[in-house]
């Protein structure tokens, strides 16, 4: 009797179909391929996104990182500048007086020079001040200047109204509507002696008189 050889012994336990509830039955071979590759792309963009993600929040981390570190300029780190030390020194090279009165404490300046004539052949002395709310007045002094420097300085501005400070007439240029403006939002004028002092700013009316006051006793006494 020819004896029959036993059949294989399975090389590994088969999977049944997946069966797909949405469909109701196994699905073939092709939807199973279908659904790994759509898994595979949907895998791909998620994983591209999260990456993207990390991307970004590491950008802002950095960016972030250097705000921090970096020392941002602040009004307490502006070194004011000594205006009446400067004109001392630089009173050796002109005759009419400079302007650099006296100012209550919080008054400070950021800058202090002298100015070489420019077309209209006036020389000027010019001071930044900074009032205690760090609101602005520049003061311009035009060394026996004439109209087209005071034009030239106001920017041809017209005198709205006039007052007397310290015993001098002053004329004011008020532009405070005049969005443009900028720092010549108020302005005050007035010829002391040989000189024609220009002030300019964004600071308020009495700090205007106050500046004025000061530079009137000064240059007239």
């Amino acid at each position: 009797m020819t004896s029959v050889p036993p059949p294989p012994p399975p090389i590994g336990r088969q999977r049944p179909p997946r069966v797909v509830a949405e469909l109701g039955r196994p699905e073939t071979p092709e939807e199973t391929a279908a659904r790994k590759a759509a898994s595979s792309r949907a895998h791909r963009v998620n994983q591209t996104t999260r990456n993207l993600l990390l991307s970004i929040g590491a950008s802002v981390g950095i960016v972030l990182v250097l705000v921090l570190a970096v020392v941002r300029p602040n009004e307490s780190q502006i070194t004011p500048t000594d205006y009446r030390q400067v004109a001392a020194s630089a009173q050796q090279q002109v005759t009419p007086t400079l302007a650099a009165p006296s100012l209550p404490s919080g008054w400070s300046s950021n800058s202090a020079e002298i100015r070489p004539a420019g077309s209209d052949g006036v020389q000027s002395w010019y001071v930044g001040f900074l009032t205690p709310d760090t609101q602005f007045i520049g003061l311009t002094q035009g060394l026996d200047a004439n109209q087209t420097w005071l034009s030239n300085t106001l920017e041809k501005g017209v005198a709205t109204s006039s007052t007397s400070v310290g015993g001098v007439t002053w004329k004011v240029y008020d532009r405070r509507s005049d969005t443009n403006a900028g720092n010549l939002a108020y302005s005050m004028s007035a010829v002391i002696d040989r000189s024609t002092v220009v002030l300019s700013g964004t600071a308020t009316d009495a700090q205007f008189d106050l500046l004025a006051q000061r530079v009137a006793e000064q240059l007239t006494r």
